[in-house]
């Protein structure tokens, strides 16, 4: 299958026969980046915000997912898994859905903007993680520290970070090398996009970096 980054946390997932995915497209006046023209079979929104709901960027879409459940479109099972707010009386956060897409056998966790380390239920939840889309650059969602505690609990055969500072990027975002050195590594070199099959899988979990894809 392949995996294209768009910027922020919009993502598209490919596989051949089977449903494309887009998830949280995002609004670039409000984000920054390219403005969006894409095309899906499906679309996902983790929360309802500018950054991750503006489904008028995503055409030839049949389904939008925007909540828990479970669902099978087009030969790809999809389950989502609500994340709360941390119970604390005051001002309402928007609640997060995580999703995980099965495209046989090989599955994919977008985590949305997830604030907080997730409970065991929710690591439980969402089963066998391959590979993992998690934001690491704070504001709304994880920072550095957590996004690394995160990933030490699912256990992911491959991480893409997410949700982090770059230069195209109008959010005041922590920039990617916070997260890296977190995970003790140096500057990775990015990638346009990720081109992968279950049995090419790490062994160890590997963060592999994109570069955002132009989005016409």
């Amino acid at each position: 299958m392949e995996i294209i980054w768009y910027g922020h946390s919009c993502f598209r997932l490919t596989e051949r026969g089977m449903a494309s995915v887009v998830t949280d497209p995002f609004d670039s006046e409000v984000v920054g980046y390219e403005p969006l023209r894409l095309k899906a079979d499906i679309v996902t929104v983790s929360h309802e915000a500018p950054g991750h709901n503006f489904l008028s960027a995503v055409k030839g879409v049949s389904h939008r997912i925007t909540g828990p459940g479970e669902y099978e479109i087009g030969g790809v099972f999809i389950t989502g898994v609500q994340t709360d707010t941390n119970g604390k009386k005051g001002v309402e956060k928007p609640r997060n859905t995580l999703y995980v897409f099965d495209y046989d056998g090989l599955n994919i966790a977008h985590l949305g903007d997830l604030r907080q380390v997730p409970t065991q239920s929710e690591v439980e939840a969402l089963g066998t993680v391959h590979i993992a889309l998690v934001p690491v650059g704070g504001g709304n969602g994880l920072n550095a520290a957590k996004a690394a505690e995160v990933i030490s609990l699912l256990e992911p055969n491959i991480v893409i970070p997410m949700h982090y500072g770059l230069e195209a990027c109008k959010l005041p975002l922590e920039p990617l090398s916070r997260f890296l050195k977190e995970m003790g590594l140096a500057s990775i070199t990015s990638i346009p996009s990720l081109k992968i099959s279950r049995s090419a899988l790490p062994e160890e979990t590997k963060v592999i970096v994109l570069s955002p894809a132009s989005a016409a």
